[in-house]
């Protein structure tokens, strides 16, 4: 089993999760965060005055999946994402030693 991180872009959320669901993946938590890669961020207005302003708005949605839907979930998640501009996102995959189920902690 594998722990799948992605980082996207706000409005591609929606379909980055149908993609997910779509691949199998039955559950997963959603974060927003402030980050930046190639780009570099972009300027902005703070306190009036225009400047740097290098965290971009981002989503982090992490996941377990399957080893054996593991390329399904990325392909789907990755095509869902893709605008074709820098910042589409990043995937992380990491191995998952250990897996607690829900039903398992409230029995």
């Amino acid at each position: 089993m594998k722990r799948l991180v992605l980082v996207v872009k706000p409005f591609k959320v929606d379909a980055v999760v149908r993609a997910l669901q779509a691949a199998g993946v039955r559950g997963l938590t959603l974060t927003e965060a402030r980050g930046y890669g190639r780009q570099k961020g972009h300027l902005g207005l703070y306190r009036a005055a225009e400047g740097p302003v290098t965290f971009l708005p981002k989503v982090r949605l992490e996941c377990a999946v399957e080893d054996v839907g593991l390329d399904r979930a990325i392909e789907g998640a990755c095509q869902a994402a893709r605008t074709g501009r820098i910042g589409d996102g990043k995937v992380f995959v990491e191995d998952l030693d250990d897996l607690i189920e829900e039903k398992e902690i409230c029995s």
